[in-house]
């Protein structure tokens, strides 16, 4: 999905601002996971999801901490974190992909999710809406 997408440049960081980061490349996709690890790493019913380019992405203030966990692919996922708050603010696939998932609510601007895709809707907490015509998919899409 492209349409509703934000367009470059665009800029974030964590919680308590040690940390920022700006994007320069026009993102590719946009969703909403329901999966219970975006649920544990975001402590809410969901996550979302940012997937911009590796190479228009960089670091401006600030490191990160990261860690390494298994990924339901059968891969691994490297997940980047403020050392002094503890914002998650990407996942990376271990091995590097050309892409990293930036987490949404680290971003300075709001997202629009009204038509945004929704994956993993089998593990959807109840009670959570989903709006009327946004893609709805089982598990993970491709």
């Amino acid at each position: 999905m492209t349409s509703g997408l934000p367009k470059a440049p665009l800029a974030g960081g964590c919680q308590c601002g040690a940390v920022r980061y700006a994007i320069a490349s026009d993102p590719v996709r946009l969703y909403i996971c329901h999966c219970r690890e975006c649920q544990k790493q975001s402590s809410s019913a969901f996550g979302i999801s940012l997937i911009v380019p590796r190479a228009g992405f960089r670091v401006t203030e600030g490191s990160t901490k990261s860690w390494t966990r298994p990924a339901e692919s059968g891969g691994r996922v490297t997940c980047a974190f403020c050392p002094e708050c503890g914002s998650r603010l990407w996942h990376e696939s271990d091995p590097q992909a050309a892409t990293i998932s930036v987490k949404g609510g680290s971003l300075d601007i709001p997202l629009d999710l009204s038509a945004v895709p929704h994956l993993w809707t089998v593990r959807k907490l109840a009670g959570i809406l989903i709006p009327e015509g946004a893609p709805q998919h089982p598990k993970e899409t491709g």
